[in-house]
């Protein structure tokens, strides 16, 4: 294949991916290859269809590594179908990832001296939108980079028009059967960013103190000691709380004590919620900021008392310390309660606090009015996916699905932004709220129009949640004009396959299950794969302050994008993390070289024989050589074992399977057996195209060309590999043939170690004797042995011969006589070598046997000395074992 650019020249040198990809990527996606009808030549008369929905990653995003492997094993999945002849869409999206975006605009608009206030909603959503159409989506040019095919032209947004329709008609269907209410909830908050929910918000180790607060008896002398982690908090406090079993505090239940600093009294109440054992067996309530005080709080009646605002700062219930940050006030705060005698001790303390997940603050439990779509709504998922109405893939993942949805709460659903849906509730001045579709709508009760909108919009996970469907067309009417069709819904829903990484199980694949099912009534997918972590090569999750991040762009730019994409497949195990490193991409970058010089040694067998043009397809040829049907035997082999790697989701036992055939079998073996046989060249060119078409789906980009090279044609005038049929498994068996040829290569690699033990190199031998423990075509044998070997004469024999030295293989014995061979200069070399193990052996043994040395040696000393002696034993065993093959 030629490149008629000004790059030719440099891709005659050799294969130049930054050059092929780039150039064949640009004609596949201009002629259409990846929309649903890029394959349709071959489609059947009703073909059967699949569908796929990428993650929409944030618009703020850029490709990581983890996107990489997500991608990648859709990609593969995607052609794999597409070449096996499918109605195929890969629907390709992005999410607008509402507090994300907001923080980056409002940062740039802080730089140049402007608050979002200032602007005003709807200017400032101007600037979201003008910023999103310049700057955001640079993720799209980057997946483009790694070979992925969705259907670009039906690229969705979750703030386009038509998923604001779908947005709507949702929360309106939930909202009208009850599963969507306001009210007053306890919900993690952050200052910056407002309402989130549970799974929002990460835990991480927090090395504080722990404040023991002496709080006064009313009417005694004596005091009740509370421990607390937040002492900002006690200004909510609504009462003190014991186990009713605790003896010691029993007297105390229905009593009073009083608040420290602000002299307000509060209850004493038993709960059996108290653990005994934990500090002073007492503790304080504060229903208004706390997750747990807010049960007890309504269980007993108590008040509920709000000590900050939305920001965090302390309001007038915090006496003096209103007006200060609630974090910032805790030194003064303690201080303070010191010298009035109201801390009894302080201590270290080690505990889990919440995170925001966005901007890192510490979340506070707050009682706030907030949108909830109710537990209840994933009820029937919960039940479908336990009747194996979906399959997870690796199974186990259904475990962790019903242990979350057994713990399910209601889902906090509005936020405090500017950017997102904006809720559609409507609020009439009668008080009448309304949830609608369309804007402004009519109120019910009093028939005026209501023009109040809700000020919060929708947790972004709520549109992401649709994605299955809503990028069908579902919530709009179809029009001619619109990016979707009548069918695709019919066709596409529910989509054959998620795949994504398991962080986001609960985030959004539990979200997509309850919402689908909720709403179409079916669930959204019939299988999930969820893939493990992409780690370094020790097993560590990759982080810029370790250093240890592997850049997906760079890797492309230093290897190619056939290279990673392989890579990762070949080690994505189900249930396993990926550990990548730049040996494995090395290996695969070896392997693309190797096919590379297969091409150019079949081109050339072609060129000295005379063939006119490339090599025919595998069906347009009769395969008839004996070597031709051993290969194409191996190749149906591998097909089948591919297919059902595939059809399993084990992308890489795939890759294993492809590595082992084309590697293996076919350069390694295949192409050095052609040498006795180049009347296989013609066979062997086309079982090779057809291997490279099982190998696409993985590396589409090298395949490509060199199926255009072996084709002898070109891209630009011919269609790309990714639109040929994917081969299908065949019952071309040949047993015995494939036994003769296993022999074969046991007797050459036999041969060549003994000519390596005798150090003869590649010299040709007069004689080698062969005993053969099966049957096999001797002229065969003969005609590949004597030619790979470089052997004049080959006797099948029944005994060893006399004075002769032998290799035992799996179907043989090779003996070569040792007359004329002058063996001391080996036997000299080995018995050197020989002393020498012995020296290191009787070190490593001497420590070994060491009990002082065993008793104070580090674990990890004692474990590499015990592996160098194994080591050492094997290469002495195999010294000795020469030596006596020298001198029978």
């Amino acid at each position: 294949m030629n490149l008629e650019d000004k790059d030719t020249q440099k891709a005659k040198k050799g294969y130049q991916p930054d050059i092929v990809e780039k150039t064949f990527y640009q004609i596949c996606e201009e002629r259409g290859y990846f929309e649903i009808e890029g394959n349709q030549s071959l489609w059947g008369a009703n073909p059967a269809c699949f569908s796929i929905m990428m993650p929409p990653p944030n618009v703020t995003g850029v490709l990581h590594i983890g996107h990489a492997l997500t991608f990648t094993l859709q990609d593969i999945i995607t052609r794999f179908k597409r070449m096996n002849g499918f109605k195929t869409l890969y629907q390709p999206g992005l999410d607008h990832a509402g507090i994300a975006t907001q923080n980056v605009v409002q940062k740039q608009l802080l730089s140049e001296g402007i608050s979002k206030e200032s602007l005003g909603r709807e200017a400032f959503i101007a600037k979201v939108w003008e910023w999103k159409e310049k700057s955001g989506g640079a993720i799209l040019h980057q997946m483009r980079k790694l070979g992925i095919t969705p259907a670009w032209s039906r690229l969705r947004f979750t703030m386009d028009q038509g998923l604001q329709n779908a947005v709507k008609k949702a929360f309106v269907q939930w909202y009208n059967q009850g599963f969507i209410v306001q009210d007053y909830y306890m919900v993690n908050w952050c200052v910056h960013d407002g309402a989130l929910s549970d799974i929002e918000v990460e835990y991480e180790e927090n090395h504080g103190k722990l404040y023991y607060l002496r709080y006064p008896i009313e009417g005694s002398s004596e005091s009740l000691i509370v421990a607390t982690t937040r002492p900002e908090t006690f200004f909510g406090d609504s009462a003190v709380m014991v186990n009713p079993q605790d003896s010691r505090y029993a007297h105390l239940v229905g009593k009073n004590v009083i608040l420290p600093l602000l002299n307000r009294p509060i209850p004493i109440i038993a709960d059996s919620h108290v653990d005994m054992d934990f500090g002073s067996g007492c503790v304080k309530v504060t229903p208004a900021h706390d997750m747990n005080d807010y049960e007890v709080g309504k269980r007993h009646n108590l008040s509920f008392i709000t000590i900050f605002d939305q920001k965090g700062i302390l309001n007038t219930h915090a006496g003096e310390f209103a007006g200060k940050d609630r974090l910032q006030a805790r030194p003064e705060i303690v201080q303070k309660l010191q010298e009035e005698g109201f801390i009894e001790s302080i201590e270290d303390y080690s505990n889990q606090i919440g995170k925001c997940y966005r901007c890192n603050n510490v979340v506070e439990p707050y009682i706030s009015k907030q949108w909830f779509v109710k537990k209840e709504v994933a009820k029937h998922a919960i039940e479908r996916v336990n009747n194996g109405e979906l399959h997870f893939f690796p199974p186990q993942w259904l475990n962790n699905y019903n242990a979350w949805m057994r713990e399910l709460k209601d889902w906090c659903i509005s936020r405090q932004l500017w950017w997102g849906h904006r809720i559609p509730v409507w609020y009439c001045q009668c008080g009448h709220k309304i949830a609608s579709e369309v804007d402004n709508p009519k109120c019910p009760k009093c028939l005026k129009e209501a023009t109040k909108q809700d000020e919060d919009v929708l947790d972004t996970w709520f549109s992401s949640g649709l994605w299955a469907f809503s990028t069908l067309g579902w919530g709009n009417d179809i029009q001619a004009n619109a990016p979707y069709r009548d069918s695709d819904l019919h066709d596409f829903y529910p989509n054959s396959l998620l795949i994504t990484g398991f962080d986001i199980l609960f985030f959004w694949v539990a979200r997509m299950l309850l919402s689908g099912e909720s709403l179409l009534g079916i669930l959204p997918f019939k299988d999930v794969y969820l893939h493990a972590l992409v780690r370094d090569e020790s097993g560590q999750k990759m982080s810029k302050s370790k250093g240890n991040v592997i850049d997906p762009l760079e890797m492309i730019d230093t290897y190619g994008a056939d290279v990673l994409r392989f890579s990762l497949a070949y080690l994505c195990a189900q249930g396993r993390d990926v550990k990548l490193s730049k040996s494995v991409l090395e290996n695969t970058k070896n392997f693309t070289n190797k096919l590379y010089n297969a091409t150019q040694f079949l081109l050339m067998y072609l060129e000295q024989l005379g063939g006119q043009g490339g090599f025919a397809n595998l069906g347009a040829i009769e395969i008839h050589t004996p070597l031709g049907r051993y290969m194409l035997a191996r190749f149906y082999n591998a097909t089948s074992e591919v297919h059902q790697a595939l059809e399993a989701y084990r992308f890489e036992q795939g890759a294993n399977i492809l590595y082992r055939f084309l590697w293996g079998e076919f350069c390694d073996w295949g192409i050095e057996l052609a040498k006795a046989s180049k009347d296989s060249i013609y066979e062997l060119g086309a079982i090779f195209k057809s291997a490279l078409l099982l190998l696409h789906p993985y590396m589409p980009f090298i395949t490509d060309y060199l199926w255009h090279s072996l084709d002898k044609s070109d891209i630009r005038s011919s269609d790309s590999i990714m639109i040929a049929a994917y081969p299908k498994p065949q019952g071309h068996k040949e047993g015995q043939l494939q036994h003769n040829f296993e022999i074969m290569q046991d007797v050459i690699v036999c041969i060549r170690r003994l000519k390596a033990m005798l150090e003869l190199g590649s010299a040709p031998i007069k004689e080698i004797y062969i005993k053969l423990n099966d049957e096999v075509d001797n002229a065969l044998l003969k005609q590949f042995v004597c030619k790979l070997a470089r052997v004049e004469n080959l006797h099948i024999i029944a005994q060893k011969p006399d004075a002769s030295v032998g290799d035992v293989g799996e179907f043989c014995e090779c003996y070569l006589c040792l007359e004329g061979i002058d063996l001391s200069a080996i036997t000299s070399r080995l018995s050197a070598q020989k002393q020498k193990l012995e020296k290191e052996l009787h070190k490593f043994k001497g420590m070994l046997s060491n009990e002082k040395f065993v008793q104070n040696a580090p674990k990890a000393v004692l474990e590499q000395n015990r592996a160098s002696l194994r080591s050492v034993q094997e290469k002495y065993d195999k010294i000795c074992a020469e030596l006596q093959a020298l001198n029978p």
